[in-house]
């Protein structure tokens, strides 16, 4: 076990250095330039200011040495930079902003499987009953409709018809709970419609395929009730795709959450992320997207592991 986690954890090198290539060279080519936005906003546009402008903001240099100075900091000294615009540390930044997303995603992943799970299984056990064709309809409903244009409905029309909208004012959890959890319950639940769905098809069909299987013939020959052969025989052997096909939905997961903290205005990393889009921010840009890929890959390594607890054939080596 050890040594299986040593080298996944060593294969994150070559995958973290590859996005930073793709990332810091991305970002560049983006239209529009932070100069110039810096420029036009100080009013003060000449050559000789913004040469003098570069070489402050450090972007004087060619693009393999500035590379060459970011990736210098992140290994040597664990520092994503600067925001080129508050000059403060992106790093310091992130972690402040991340507890906002990550709580946003967990309430997504457990709402999804709050829901897809019994359905799934009900669909799975009552095959071709309506309740079946009814989970299958509410499955297909989740994955079609996207998230931002459910998030927008939500905002606008409740607003419109009843004078309502939701909480725009962020309270961190530990301050008040219940006014947090309204705030994020809403944005969480749509966050996770596409994963439910996803999730929800895939355990109707792992639950079709095992309850097929020989032992759970045998099983139903001993006379075992419908529950107990369920929960404790086929559910456990259903799960091990269903776990696969969640650790994978988180990347795009994350990337839901960009467009559902704009429209909800949670101070996520994913409004900040398009904070730095929107303002050239080089260095705000790829801290974000660094920090999310290294959270994806300790999420997918986590996912593999649970393997072990789930089916005690699977070693690791």
């Amino acid at each position: 076990m050890r040594a299986y986690i040593i080298r996944r954890l060593l294969l994150i090198i070559p995958t973290f250095i590859l996005v930073t290539i793709i990332v810091f060279a991305v970002v560049r080519l983006i239209p529009g330039d932070i100069v110039d936005q810096m420029m036009a906003e100080w009013g003060r546009i000449t050559e000789g200011s913004r040469a003098e402008l570069e070489a402050i903001l450090g972007l004087d240099a060619p693009i393999y040495v500035q590379y060459g100075r970011w990736m210098e900091d992140i290994f040597l000294h664990g520092d994503l930079g600067d925001s080129l615009w508050q000059r403060t540390p992106v790093m310091d930044d992130i972690l402040a902003r991340f507890p906002v997303t990550l709580e946003l995603c967990l309430l997504g992943v457990i709402a999804a499987l709050i829901i897809s799970f019994p359905i799934g299984v009900y669909s799975a056990i009552r095959q071709d009953t309506w309740g079946d064709y009814t989970g299958r309809s509410f499955a297909i409903l989740c994955i079609a409709v996207p998230n931002f244009w459910l998030g927008t409905l939500v905002v606008v029309f409740p607003a419109l018809w009843w004078g309502w909208s939701p909480p725009i004012m962020y309270t961190p959890f530990i301050e008040n709970p219940l006014k947090n959890l309204e705030m994020f319950i809403i944005p969480g639940v749509i966050l996770g419609m596409m994963l439910c769905g996803v999730t929800m098809r895939m355990m109707r069909a792992m639950m079709l395929e095992v309850l097929r299987q020989d032992y759970i013939r045998t099983a139903w020959s001993k006379g075992l009730r419908e529950g107990t052969i369920v929960m404790r025989h086929a559910l456990k052997n259903a799960l091990i795709p269903v776990i696969t096909l969640v650790g994978l939905q988180v990347a795009p997961l994350i990337g839901g959450a960009v467009i559902i903290e704009q429209i909800f205005c949670l101070p996520g990393i994913g409004m900040y992320l398009l904070e730095g889009i929107y303002s050239r921010d080089y260095p705000t840009v790829c801290g974000a997207v660094l920090f999310v890929t290294v959270f994806v890959l300790l999420i997918n390594l986590f996912v593999d592991l649970t393997y072990g607890f789930l089916d005690p054939r699977v070693h690791y080596r």
